[in-house]
């Protein structure tokens, strides 16, 4: 019997060192394939933790993604200025946290292109993602005027705001009826419906219901492992995006051939104002393929970001009263000062909707979200002292900093008023920055106004489960989808 246990205890050491032995020369494994691949150069990278061969860190990401930086600032410091290397997806990596930096590496299109996961540029992939940066020039000059600025967008605001009010309404019959709804699906729902309607609304709805259900099949495809065989979900996304990029298409070319012919006297859809918009420096139009792109664009970049920052919207303003009593106060001050005539917003009132935008940034800078923006070295290039070898991935993070102290006084508190400070602003980069600045800023913070603006006026929110788990990929939301109850309240103000 005693040299049975002598056994056990023997073999139990032994799985332990061995598991000590591993563990400390496996996850030292990459970090040495790379300082000898460099050579001398090593010495110049920044502080960090390569993980394990292949996998590197990505397991330690994808496990808690929001605080995947902060681990790193908490045990490599900041003496470097918030630079650090590491290994995800597949790739040796530079993380980038402090805004500054990052605003350089976004604005350098020489050194560095675009570097998203394999599945998310296939999946997403579009003439844009490729194009040089004279052309991406050339695209955002054209397309500029009609997208961005709230006066760009008055042509649409009577179509997003049918849209708001409708899912206002029929979140608050779903909740007499049934006891709740999962505000995450609704918002996503309306955030979705919005592009499609801004884009190609007047056209046959079963078009659009085609485009809505290709669009959720590619959706789900972005975060997927890229196994491009069937019953894989990559696999069905990128067939789903071929569907959906012919039936855009050719909408997009039955558009052109009634302009051409001049079938068409109004522009009702912001197809209808592509097709017709030549650059002024040399003439030329916008291509099919760029209209379809700018429409997955603003899709996979808009929807499910914008429905949740409406979502985390309704759960601060309900948790923090002064707030929303200033936001309603701000909103019953608008629809009082308009003419009696005056039915709908407009983009003066829109304009007006000071504290309300700054509720969205506070909503923006205070939620987890965690997933940053990715590019890849084209050259060797030094950054604050350190090299960024050719080749390797560069993660941007300046969300991280959103927690900042150095940024943001006091950064855990929701407070719309420190907006009134435009310091603030230069450490806040939500759509990125650069010629690749997100084109649809503005039509998903219009949205979210008009969003804010109907719901603090009429409804109030109550949380079933308060003390909600959340869910952080691809953006952060809560695990039961935000079970609510939206209850339509009298406020003696017309809206």
């Amino acid at each position: 019997m005693e040299g049975v246990v002598s056994w056990v205890w023997t073999s139990l050491a032994i799985l332990l060192a061995c598991y000590f032995v591993i563990k400390t020369f496996g996850t030292r494994l990459n970090g040495w394939y790379y300082d000898f691949k460099l050579g001398h150069r090593h010495r110049l990278l920044p502080p960090g933790d390569m993980g394990w061969p292949l996998i590197g860190k990505t397991w330690h990401y994808l496990n808690n993604p929001h605080l995947f930086v902060p681990d790193l600032r908490s045990k490599y410091g900041d003496e470097g200025g918030g630079i650090y290397k590491t290994h995800m997806f597949m790739s040796p990596s530079i993380i980038i946290r402090k805004p500054e930096t990052c605003k350089r590496v976004l604005n350098d299109e020489n050194n560095f292109r675009l570097g998203y996961p394999e599945s998310m540029l296939t999946v997403a992939k579009t003439v844009l993602f490729e194009a040089s940066s004279e052309d991406l020039r050339r695209f955002r000059r054209v397309v500029t005027s009609p997208i961005m600025g709230y006066n760009a967008l008055m042509m649409f605001l009577e179509r997003m705001e049918i849209m708001a009010v409708q899912s206002l309404e029929d979140m608050a019959s779903k909740t007499m009826e049934e006891g709740s709804v999962e505000l995450v699906k609704e918002t996503k729902a309306l955030s979705l419906r919005v592009i499609l309607h801004v884009f190609m609304g007047s056209y046959n709805q079963n078009i659009m219901q085609q485009v809505i259900h290709l669009f959720y099949l590619v959706d789900q495809g972005l975060l997927s492992l890229p196994l491009n065989f069937p019953g894989f979900t990559y696999y069905r996304a990128l067939r789903s995006r071929r569907k959906l990029i012919k039936i855009v298409k050719s909408v997009v070319e039955d558009r052109k051939v009634k302009i051409e012919n001049g079938k068409v006297t109004e522009k009702n859809d912001l197809i209808d104002v592509l097709v017709d918009l030549e650059d002024e420096i040399n003439g030329r139009k916008l291509k099919s393929e760029d209209i379809v792109d700018l429409l997955l664009l603003f899709l996979i970049a808009g929807h499910a970001t914008t429905g949740a920052f409406m979502m985390w919207s309704l759960i601060y303003l309900t948790n923090n009263p002064l707030a929303f009593n200033k936001a309603k106060e701000e909103q019953e001050e608008i629809v009082k000062s308009r003419p009696a005539s005056q039915k709908q917003l407009s983009v003066d009132e829109i304009k007006k909707m000071v504290y309300l935008s700054q509720v969205i940034d506070e909503v923006i800078r205070i939620t987890d979200n965690a997933v940053p923006m990715f590019r890849v070295a084209n050259n060797d290039v030094n950054i604050n002292g350190y090299i960024v070898p050719k080749g390797w991935k560069v993660i941007l993070w300046p969300l991280a900093s959103y927690k900042d102290p150095q940024y943001f006084p006091n950064p855990r508190e929701f407070n719309p008023s420190r907006w009134d400070d435009n310091n603030a602003k230069e450490a806040f980069l939500p759509f990125g920055a650069g010629i690749r600045q997100c084109p649809g800023r503005d039509v998903a913070r219009v949205e979210i106004l008009i969003f804010l603006h109907h719901f603090v006026l009429n409804y109030k929110l109550e949380q079933i489960n308060p003390e909600f788990p959340i869910s952080y990929l691809p953006v952060p939301v809560p695990k039961d989808n935000c079970l609510a109850k939206l209850i339509k309240v009298s406020s003696g103000i017309a809206a």
